[in-house]
Formats: C-alpha cells, sequence, structure tokens
C-alpha cells in the first residue's frame, strides 16, 4: 500500500483519543475511546477478545480508527496480498421447502413462476460453455427440493468431474447436508462421504444466517439451527474437508447476537481448525419478505468487516463478497481487515434475484485492476489458498480471462514468500 507513514497507525489513533484536549471548544474524551485503546492493546497482544469488546468495536465512533485497527491484522497476517480465483457458480435448482423470509431465491413449489430445476446434463453443459476458461473451482448451491434423488446431488458432482477432473467442487450448504441427512435417513457423515466419493472438494459457508435462535425463529424458522449447522461443519472437517463460514447480517438480529455468532465460528475453529475464510453476506430487501427493512449502509459494511476481522482471530482469511456489497466499498473494505475479494463469479444467482445490481461476472483483469487500485498485490489462488499467480505490474490488456497464468512464467502452484 501508500508508505505507512502518510497515514496514522491505530496507535497515533489511540493517543490522540487518550490525549488531554487544549481549548474549552476542545471535544471530550469518552469513555468508549479509552476502552478501544484497551482492545487494540489485547489485539497487538495477540490475546483473543471476548464478547463485550466485539460489542464496544461496533459501537467505537472513530470508523477509520477501527479499520487502521484491522489493517494491522490484515497486514500481520498477509501483507498487501489479495486473493481471488477463477470459478463459476451453479445453483442447478431454486426449488426450496424452507421459507426464509430474506431469501428472493427460493421458489416454494416447482409450480411457482420463476422456479426452475436443471437437469444433470444442463448443469454440465454450462462447465462445458467455458472449457476455454481456466475455471478452477465450481460452486454449487440449492434450494432444498423435496423432489429430486439424492443421486441427483451425486450425478451433478460426477457429471461436472467428468466435463473438468481437474477442477475443485465447493458444493452443497450444511444446510442442505442436514436435509440430505434428513430426507435420505443418512448421518452427516455418511452424506458427506457419498458426496467426497462423487467429487466433493470442500463446503461453502452459506446457510449459518445468525445463530441466535431468537433470530432464527424470525428469518429462517424451519431449517437447519444453529447447533446442526455447526456439527455438520464440524463432521466436515473430521473428515479432511476445509469449508468457509458466513453470518447474514442486517435483518432483526443486535450488535450482541453478531458478536456471539462470531464467537461461536471462533470456539469451532479453536476445536478443529477447518475453516478457511469469514464471509459476512449484508441481507437485500427486494422481492422478499423484509422489503421493508432498511439494507445495511457502507459504513455497516465495512465495520463488520473490520469487528470480523479482530475477533476471529484463528479463522486466516476474511473474504469481501463483491456481489452483495459492489466493487467500490469491496475495494474500501481491502483496508478494513479484507483480503480476499471472492473471484471472477460467474452466473451468480442469489443475490441478483434479491436486487444487487453489481455485474454478473468480473474479469480477471477487471479484478487486478480493482486491487491494484487498492494498493494491494494480487494473487491469483485455487480454493485451498494454493497460489497460481501473483501481479507482477504487467499491463492489464495482457491479462487474460482464458489463461491463469498469462506473463508470470510459473505453472501451477506458486510460491509466496514468507511474511516476516
Amino acid at each position: 500500500m501508500s508508505d505507512p507513514a502518510a497515514r496514522p497507525s491505530a496507535a497515533d489513533l489511540d493517543a490522540r483519543a487518550d490525549a488531554p484536549q487544549a481549548g474549552p471548544s476542545a471535544p471530550a474524551v469518552h469513555a468508549g475511546d479509552r476502552s478501544f485503546a484497551a482492545i487494540a492493546a489485547k489485539v497487538r497482544a495477540g490475546e483473543p477478545l471476548d464478547r463485550d469488546d466485539g460489542v464496544a468495536l461496533y459501537r467505537h465512533r472513530d470508523l477509520l480508527g477501527l479499520g487502521v485497527l484491522a489493517n494491522e491484522v490484515r497486514e500481520r497476517l498477509h501483507g498487501d496480498r489479495t486473493y481471488f480465483n477463477v470459478n463459476l457458480h451453479i445453483n442447478p435448482t431454486n426449488v426450496c421447502e424452507a421459507d426464509c423470509k430474506f431469501c428472493s431465491f427460493a421458489r416454494l413449489t416447482p409450480d411457482m413462476p420463476q422456479a426452475y430445476t436443471m437437469t444433470v446434463e444442463q448443469v454440465r453443459q454450462k462447465l462445458i460453455e467455458r472449457a476455454h476458461q481456466p475455471i478452477t473451482e465450481v460452486h454449487v448451491v440449492n434450494g432444498l427440493h423435496p423432489g429430486v434423488p439424492f443421486s441427483y446431488y451425486t450425478d451433478i458432482l460426477r457429471g461436472l468431474k467428468e466435463v473438468r477432473p481437474d477442477v475443485h467442487l465447493k458444493a452443497y450448504t450444511a444446510v442442505e447436508i442436514h436435509y440430505f441427512a434428513e430426507k435420505y435417513g443418512m448421518t452427516y457423515e455418511q452424506v458427506l462421504r457419498a458426496l467426497i466419493e462423487a467429487g466433493l472438494g470442500s463446503l461453502p459457508g452459506g446457510g449459518a444466517e445468525i445463530f441466535a435462535d431468537r433470530v432464527r425463529r424470525k428469518i429462517c424458522r424451519d431449517k437447519a439451527d444453529a447447533q446442526q449447522w455447526l456439527e455438520v461443519h464440524r463432521t466436515a472437517h473430521r473428515l479432511g474437508l476445509r469449508t468457509n463460514c458466513t453470518m447474514l447480517y442486517g435483518t432483526v438480529e443486535t450488535l450482541e447476537e453478531r458478536v456471539e455468532h462470531m464467537l461461536a465460528l471462533r470456539e469451532l475453529q479453536a476445536e478443529t481448525g477447518g475453516f478457511q475464510t469469514f464471509i459476512p453476506l449484508a441481507f437485500h430487501n427486494e422481492h422478499n419478505d423484509f422489503r421493508k427493512l432498511p439494507e445495511p449502509t457502507g459504513v455497516d459494511d465495512l465495520r463488520t468487516y473490520a469487528v470480523g476481522r479482530l475477533m476471529l482471530h484463528n479463522i486466516p482469511h476474511i473474504k469481501a463478497y463483491w456481489v452483495m456489497i459492489g466493487v467500490k466499498t469491496a475495494q474500501i473494505a481491502l483496508s478494513f481487515g479484507v483480503d480476499d475479494l471472492d473471484g471472477t463469479v460467474q452466473e451468480e444467482k442469489i443475490y441478483h434475484m434479491a436486487g444487487a445490481d453489481t455485474p454478473m461476472a468480473l474479469a480477471r483483469a477487471e479484478l487486478v485492476r480493482l486491487i491494484r487500485e487498492a494498493g494491494r498485490v494480487a494473487v491469483e489462488r485455487d480454493t485451498l489458498y494454493g497460489v497460481r499467480w501473483v501481479d507482477d505490474g504487467a499491463p492489464l490488456p495482457e491479462i487474460r480471462m482464458d489463461a491463469s497464468v498469462p506473463f508470470s512464467g510459473h505453472s501451477g502452484r506458486v510460491q509466496l514468500p514468507v511474511l516476516s
């Protein structure tokens, strides 16, 4: 990034908050500023933050000071590196018997307007059409369809692997895994082992929403609960799968419930070490039962990323899903604790059906441009954070969509230098 001397450090901001102010018109020093200094000291000492710390960070009045502290942790872990991948989203069906009040994607029955269910061959065709692209990941998420057999899901994985044996399949949320287990009379482990045998590589983090029972009764009462979601991920980690984790924010939850959600994720991570990335998901209010609720503001977005980075010290990566918050806010989030922008995200439907006005995909060159302009170094990764390509500053026109390693001379994974 730019010269660190040109911007204040978190320590400078703490000192300004705590220093006596001259003159009768000088602002008073608030207790919240002093508590922020104490929290910052804990962060720098490597001490885990507690619930009260997290709530205090959310309520801290100095957004930029919060961002500076989160950026310290981000740069300690990743320097200026910002990760992305070349990925394709496929949502084979949006038929779903769960009636989540915030969801604009699902249709309760197959005969409802805009309901659809692809055949396995149609799913395969999505990848065949992109045979010329260096896609390294296919992200598969569905509704909870009551009318298809379990083989539908395993056949999708096998079909995609037949088209591209090298592609990583990140498929089926914990909510789907729980649904499969209940519907088809299997345990979580049996479901996951069958999916792994068919080609599953990792789990996405969706369906976590907010863990608080009070909130789930209001927004998603008829699908996997918090403990079931966590148990699916615990089982996946035990079987050697890496997974992501999410938090939906901006509906009816409190700040305390957001922090408690993060702490539950942190506790499971301390037990298993299987989470790769935390992804805050901003609520969109179009075409769903919560259309009268205001959406989170840009300030809430940035604050949530920063608090997530500071609370989740044991989860390596924080991702800004540009599809949800927009590319400009995602750029700014790279200074608020975020080190991952997701990827090209071709064919995303879930949030565009909720009113997201972001592009349906971004080219590799555009992602690199966004990262460069934020003062960071673009690093193309695979799903498990193996490095495929590192930006060496070549002209953007040379960075093509159809070549993962367009000019660096590397093939496959490359090794980044270890941060000191």
